[in-house]
């Protein structure tokens, strides 16, 4: 595989003659790891100068930090909705579509795309995967006109699921169409397979019109190519970066040794299994705590009851505190107060953030060995890895640093130097703005 870096070392050099427009993709009032990975490189970029503007897409996007984005959303999911169900909003005036597209109604989408079924899902999936074939084609127009009045030098696009624009997009403006690789095996492959059979076609399909592909991590680099079928001399790495200074080390008490837990609360990050292995340590030491953070949808609830019941069942129900979904600073408090942080998803993560945030106070992480999750424990030596699925052999590497602070200090020690030096939102925007650079380039033939 042909994987291509940019070192952006090379310090802070402005290329004022080159502007991006950067899509983002919003989660309907729920912070999401790559619009917070996408807010924060963008206002990176900002601050060192770089011309960008960031542009919602679906829903206002939400994350814990300064959202830079612009104010009008674009691809307005109520409206995205409605043109899928009738014809008829495929044809109304632009100045009615705006009405729904305001962010205040836009916040609420989340909640209704929590009941929309399977089928409507990957209906509406295809569909805006068609590009200006699809139902949409009305949302793609008003994008390309908004885009022509911003003239940039490239587009950069959310994820897979919007490749079906490019093509026009590139028509339209002439210039070079980038897409970020974010994770979207997870939503597609559910996807009803009727469905997901007609989007991997797609996607391999708008593989030609797109200039290049940035990835987190070198696994979903490799992961993508294979499992979508797109190029692999295409995609680039771009290492994911945080504000590192944001995050104090954290100084939690001696004891209770406390476990956390920091993602959305929902049957694919594996609270279920966290919870079991919570159960097994506490038997044999039952001085430990576990702390639950994040957000709870309705359409998950169910299995958090689950969990709840299975820890009062086993009697552990004083020693577990939900803390529920979190802002920045209950996110620092949270990290602050942790011993260990474990997020054991059941899927193969293509990011991980949450690692990243954990390790930069200085917190050891227990995670499954799958995913991006090996890459970055040996990049940082900041954690443990354990068999995915397997609850004892999680509750196992739990007690081994339950037993041994000295290690824990270590990992702790080595994962915050690791992200300090080498995962720094300084180090992925000087990488991706090298990328751009070198993408632009090739188009213009220089």
């Amino acid at each position: 595989m042909i994987l291509s870096m940019a070192n952006g070392q090379d310090s802070h050099r402005v290329n004022k003659s080159m502007s991006i427009a950067y899509l983002i993709a919003g989660a309907g009032g729920m912070y999401c790891g790559s619009c917070m990975r996408d807010n924060r490189v963008v206002a990176k970029l900002k601050s060192l100068g770089y011309d960008v503007t960031l542009i919602p897409l679906y829903t206002p996007i939400r994350t814990d930090e300064t959202d830079v984005s612009e104010h009008h959303v674009h691809y307005g999911g109520i409206n995205v909705f409605l043109q899928q169900k009738s014809a008829i909003f495929r044809h109304t005036p632009w100045f009615m579509d705006k009405l729904l597209d305001a962010p205040r109604l836009l916040r609420g989408v989340g909640k209704l795309a929590a009941k929309t079924r399977a089928e409507d899902v990957g209906a509406l999936t295809v569909s805006v995967l068609e590009g200006n074939h699809g139902a949409q084609r009305k949302e793609l127009k008003k994008l390309i006109a908004y885009l022509k009045k911003m003239s940039p030098s490239l587009i950069h696009l959310p994820n897979l699921m919007f490749v079906g624009m490019a093509n026009d997009l590139k028509k339209s403006l002439g210039v070079p169409v980038i897409c970020s690789l974010s994770g979207e095996d997870v939503f597609m492959d559910a996807l009803p397979e009727k469905f997901r059979d007609r989007c991997f076609k797609l996607v391999r399909e708008g593989a030609r019109h797109i200039d290049g592909y940035i990835s987190p991590t070198n696994y979903y680099a490799q992961h993508s190519a294979t499992h979508f079928g797109i190029p692999p001399e295409r995609i680039h790495q771009a290492v994911m970066g945080i504000a590192v200074q944001d995050f104090p080390p954290a100084k939690p008490a001696d004891a209770p040794f406390t476990v956390g837990y920091l993602a959305r609360i929902c049957p694919e990050k594996g609270l279920a299994n966290l919870a079991e292995a919570f159960a097994i340590l506490c038997q044999s030491r039952p001085n430990s705590r576990l702390r639950i953070a994040g957000y709870l949808g309705e359409a998950d609830t169910p299995y958090w009851q689950k969990v709840e019941s299975f820890l009062r069942d086993k009697g552990l129900s004083s020693q577990v505190d939900f803390v529920g979904e979190v802002d920045r600073a209950g996110k620092l408090a949270m990290l602050q107060s942790l011993h260990v942080l474990s997020t054991p998803t059941t899927y193969a993560e293509a990011k991980g953030f949450y690692i990243l945030e954990a390790l930069a106070c200085g917190v050891p992480v227990v995670q499954p060995q799958h995913g991006a999750f090996p890459e970055l424990i040996t990049a940082t030596q900041g954690g443990l890895l354990y068999e995915p699925g397997d609850a004892q052999a999680l509750a196992t590497a739990l007690i081994e640093l339950h037993d041994n602070p000295a290690k824990r200090r270590t990992m702790g020690d080595a994962g915050r130097e690791a992200v300090a030096t080498s995962f720094t939102d300084d180090l992925m925007a000087t990488q991706t703005w090298a990328i751009y650079e070198a993408i632009v380039k090739q188009a213009r033939g220089a």
